[in-house]
C-alpha cells in the first residue's frame, strides 16, 4: 500500500533528464507509453486547430528532437561507447541500415529512453509500448535489447479505427502494444471479455431455470493419463481419481440424470462429456491478443477532448488492472493529455507522469480537476513556476515555453507557429458564448517576458484587435507596465456584455502581470461557466463502463 507521505506527480521537462535525476532505481511497477513518432502525421499532439490541422505550438516541441544533428550523433555516440553491450550492437547496426536521418534520430532517442525505464522498473514490473507500424519493428528490436529476449510477453494489437479507405493501400486500422516484463516474476491479474452470442447459442443449453449450461469433454485428450474405472465406467481420464470424486460430491439438482458435476447416460453411469459447467460461474473468455472491444474515441465521445492522438480511458484501465495491484506506481513518460494519469488515479494507483510542454501539463491538471473534484489525491507539479522568480527563470531559459505556460495560467489557446515569423501580436485566445446565440466572441493576448516594454504594445494591441474583431485585447506581462500603457489601456473603454436586461462592462484592453495572475488576477470577461478548454466529464472512483465491442451488433 501506499505511503501515507507519498503525493502523486506530474513533471515538467525532458522525460530523459527527469528519470536520470528524479526517479530512483526499481520503483515503478508498470510503465505505459505512447511516444511521439508518425512519418506523415509527424508527433504525438496536444492540441488540434480549429481547421483540423497539426498544433504548432506542440510540434516546435518536438521539432528539434527528432531530427539528426548534434545532439543526436551525441547520444548515439553515448550509447554504442557506454550503452549496455546488447542496445550498443543494435543501435549500431540500426544507422549501418538507416543512415543519418528522422528516424535514426527518433531510435537513438528512444534507446536512451527505454534504458532508463528499464532502470526505474522494479523486477516485477511491466512495460507497454505504444505505436505504429511506422516505427514498430525497430522498436521491437530495441525493446528486445534493453528488456532481453525472455522480457517480451506480447504484441497486442489494438482496433483503433473503423474500416476506412487509405488509398492504394490497405486501410490502417490498428496500433501496436509491446507488452514487455523485467523478470518472469511479474504482476499479473487476468482479464476477460464477454462471450459473443454466437458462441452462447450455438455451446451453452438454457436450463428450464434460465441458467446456461455445456458438458465438457473430461477424456485426457493427449492420452497421457492412466486408464481407470469411474462408478462403472473405464477411461483415460482427465484428472484423477480424486478429482472426478470432487466433481461427483459437488451439489447441483438442476440437471437431469446426473451426480453432483457429473453427466450421466441412459446406463446411470458417466459419459465421455460429462462436466457439467454453469455460464454464470464462468468469468468469461480469457483476454486475448487482439482488442477490438475497446471503442475508438470518435467525435462524440463522452471523453473527447479534442486531441488527436487521445486514447480511450478503457485502454489503459485495462492495462493497468491487469500488470498493477491497488497502491502501486504507474508511469507515463509521455503524458500528453493524461489519459494514463487519469486511468491510474480512477483505478487507486500512484502515478507520475512526464510532459515536455507547459501545453500538456495546463490540460492535465485541468482534467484531473474536472474528472475527480474534491475526490482528487494530493499531486505535485514539478518543474512549473510557483512564483515570480520561477517565471523570470522560465522566461530566460525558453520564451514559447514561458508563453505557453503564461497563457495557460489565464485558460488562453495558443495561437500559432512561432517559427513562421512575426506573431503579428497575437500569442493567444479565448472564445465565449457571445449575447445572441449560436455567436462567439474573440479575446487576444499577447505575452511579453522581456522588460523593453511600453506604450507602443498597447497601441499595437488595440490595432490588432480592430484587426481580430477582438471585443476583448489581453496584455500579458512578467514586468510592471509603466503609467503610460496603464492610461492608454483605458483610453480603450469597455464592452457591454449584455443578457437577460442585464449589461455588465469589462475593460476592452486589460494588463495583467504576472504576479497579478499568480495572486489570483483574472481576464475580466462573461465566462457564464465557460472554460477555453473542454470538460473532461465528471467520474468516480473505479473502471469506466464496459464499452461494446466493435465487432457486436
Amino acid at each position: 500500500m501506499p505511503s501515507t507521505d507519498w503525493k502523486n506527480k506530474l513533471y515538467f521537462g525532458d522525460n530523459l533528464d527527469i528519470l536520470r535525476e528524479e526517479i530512483p532505481a526499481e520503483t515503478v511497477d508498470l510503465i505505459y507509453l505512447d511516444p511521439p513518432f508518425n512519418s506523415k502525421a509527424s508527433y504525438n499532439v496536444i492540441f488540434g486547430e480549429p481547421n483540423g490541422s497539426l498544433s504548432s505550438a506542440q510540434i516546435m516541441a518536438f521539432d528539434d528532437t527528432w531530427h539528426w544533428g548534434e545532439e543526436s550523433e551525441e547520444k548515439y555516440s553515448d550509447l554504442v561507447t557506454m550503452g549496455p553491450r546488447k542496445v550498443s550492437l543494435v543501435i549500431e547496426a540500426m544507422r549501418n541500415f538507416l543512415g543519418e536521418n528522422d528516424m535514426m534520430a527518433y531510435l537513438v532517442m528512444m534507446a536512451a529512453r527505454l534504458i532508463e525505464l528499464h532502470r526505474v522498473l522494479k523486477p516485477t514490473g511491466s512495460i507497454y509500448l505504444h505505436c505504429d507500424p511506422t516505427a514498430s519493428h525497430y522498436l521491437k528490436m530495441l525493446l528486445d535489447a534493453v528488456f532481453g529476449l525472455s522480457g517480451f510477453q506480447n504484441e497486442i494489437v489494438w482496433k483503433r479505427s473503423s474500416a476506412h479507405n487509405d488509398p492504394r493501400r490497405y486501410g490502417n486500422i490498428h496500433d501496436v502494444l509491446f507488452f514487455f516484463t523485467k523478470t518472469r516474476s511479474y504482476t499479473w491479474n487476468p482479464q476477460y471479455t464477454q462471450y459473443k452470442q454466437a458462441y452462447l447459442d450455438s455451446e451453452w443449453k438454457v436450463l428450464p431455470s434460465g441458467r446456461r449450461v455445456k458438458y465438457e469433454n473430461m477424456l485426457d485428450p493427449q492420452n497421457r493419463m492412466q486408464e481407470y474405472d469411474f462408478m462403472g465406467t473405464s477411461a483415460r481420464w482427465r484428472t484423477d481419481y480424486s478429482g472426478m470424486m470432487r466433481l461427483w460430491n459437488l451439489p447441483q439438482t438442476e440437471v437431469p440424470n446426473s451426480h453432483g458435476r457429473i453427466k450421466l447416460g441412459r446406463n446411470g453411469k458417466p459419459i465421455k462429456r460429462c462436466r457439467i459447467v454453469f455460464l454464470d460461474e464462468k468469468k468469461g473468455v480469457t483476454l486475448q491478443t487482439w482488442w477490438d472491444d475497446i471503442l475508438y474515441l470518435a467525435g462524440g465521445s463522452h471523453e473527447r477532448l479534442g486531441y488527436p492522438t487521445q486514447k480511450p480511458e478503457a485502454l489503459l484501465e485495462r492495462i493497468i488492472m491487469t500488470s498493477s495491484n491497488d497502491g502501486d506506481i504507474v508511469l507515463d513518460p509521455f503524458c500528453g493529455c493524461g489519459t494514463t494519469v487519469v486511468a491510474a488515479e480512477g483505478l487507486n494507483r500512484r502515478w507520475i507522469g512526464i510532459d515536455i510542454t507547459h501545453l500538456a501539463i495546463t490540460l492535465m491538471k485541468k482534467r484531473l480537476q474536472d474528472s475527480f473534484g474534491e475526490e482528487l489525491s494530493p499531486y505535485d507539479v514539478i518543474g512549473d513556476p510557483k512564483d515570480l522568480a520561477g517565471a523570470r527563470a522560465l522566461a530566460a531559459q525558453d520564451k514559447y515555453q514561458f508563453e505557453w505556460w503564461a497563457l495557460g495560467l489565464v485558460d488562453a489557446l495558443p495561437s500559432q507557429d512561432k517559427k513562421k515569423g512575426a506573431d503579428e501580436g497575437i500569442d493567444g485566445y479565448l472564445r465565449f458564448p457571445g449575447p445572441d446565440k449560436g455567436r462567439f466572441e474573440t479575446i487576444i493576448c499577447q505575452v511579453k517576458g522581456g522588460d523593453n516594454i511600453s506604450v507602443k504594445d498597447i497601441r499595437d494591441l488595440r490595432g490588432t484587435m480592430e484587426g481580430e474583431k477582438a471585443v476583448i485585447g489581453v496584455f500579458v506581462t512578467l514586468h510592471n507596465p509603466t503609467r503610460n500603457m496603464l492610461t492608454e489601456a483605458v483610453k480603450a473603454g469597455f464592452y457591454e456584455h449584455s443578457v437577460l436586461g442585464t449589461t455588465n462592462r469589462y475593460p476592452r484592453i486589460q494588463i495583467l502581470t504576472i504576479e497579478d495572475i499568480l495572486n489570483g488576477k483574472s481576464i475580466q470577461y462573461p465566462r457564464q461557466s465557460h472554460s477555453q478548454h473542454r470538460r473532461a466529464k465528471r467520474r468516480t472512483k473505479g473502471p469506466e463502463p464496459k464499452q461494446q465491442s466493435l465487432m457486436d451488433g
